[in-house]
């Protein structure tokens, strides 16, 4: 599934062939995704111009006269920059075709993801309501994560995944920044000392950060704007390599399932 990583690169990769561009109209193959995708959205966005594209955790928002359009991508949906006359293949459900003769292209083989609209304040849409603090932003301190945690009999992992406690670390970053910082993926939030949780903080940031400038991971469908994979995947220490040596220490990298996603760890890097 695209995680934080993945889709703040879509982000940076459709920004610059979208901002300032005019709709001239939004043609949906496929209404069917996650949820269906609104009736009269075309007609809504004919014609408007489009102000700006940011993220909220895991949703695209793509910002325009009339209101905003919250893009997700699903388990497996890509978004392309295209030429408007490009024959759509067979998962080429959505475009969003532009006054430049470019469209944006949703692909999504699994129809998991979603577009949605708000005429609103986006930050208050019940997708993006109760998401917490982003991991990337000054608001997310190691004070603020280690009080959360105090009696928290919840595993760490679980925690860091908590959208309520930090909003867009998925399943890969939060094994990776686990290992880390050392931190046994099993063990409980509320046993992490102020130290730990401080290492645990910056790990999150550095793999995040270091995910993002090489564009994201590909493991099997994620590619971005311009249909290039992600190359973290080749710098991953304990993600999908169960049964393979650790490249810190050695040992043997184990995978256990936790709360109905894989979790991969080394008994020894990490206590």
């Amino acid at each position: 599934m695209p995680e934080l990583p993945e889709v703040e690169t879509t982000r940076r990769g459709i920004e610059p062939w979208l901002v300032g561009r005019r709709i001239e109209i939004l043609r949906v193959r496929e209404w069917r995704l996650r949820w269906r995708v609104p009736k009269g959205l075309p007609a809504k966005l004919a014609g408007t111009h489009i102000r700006a594209v940011g993220r909220r955790a895991k949703y695209l928002l793509i910002a325009t006269d009339a209101g905003t359009l919250i893009w997700h991508l699903g388990m497996s949906g890509s978004l392309r920059i295209l030429d408007a006359a490009t024959p759509p293949l067979a998962h080429d459900h959505v475009d969003l075709v532009l006054d430049s003769g470019r469209c944006l292209r949703f692909n999504d083989p699994r129809r998991f993801g979603c577009l949605l609209f708000t005429a609103g304040e986006p930050a208050r849409h019940r997708l993006l309501a109760r998401l917490a603090v982003e991991p990337l932003s000054a608001d997310f301190t190691a004070d603020g994560l280690w009080r959360h945690a105090r009696g928290r009999r919840a595993s760490v992992k679980a925690f860091i995944m908590d959208s309520r406690i930090v909003a867009g670390v998925g399943n890969i970053y939060a094994s990776e920044a686990l290992f880390r910082s050392g931190i046994r993926p099993g063990l409980a939030a509320g046993r992490v000392s102020r130290a730990r949780m401080a290492a645990l903080v910056s790990a999150i940031r550095e793999v995040l950060t270091e995910a993002i400038n090489v564009g994201g991971t590909t493991l099997r469908d994620y590619v971005d704007a311009a249909g290039m994979p992600g190359y973290f995947g080749l710098r991953l220490f304990v993600y999908e390599r169960d049964g393979k040596p650790c490249r810190k220490c050695g040992s043997t990298i184990r995978q256990f399932t936790q709360g109905q996603r894989s979790t991969y760890w080394c008994p020894h890097c990490q206590r």
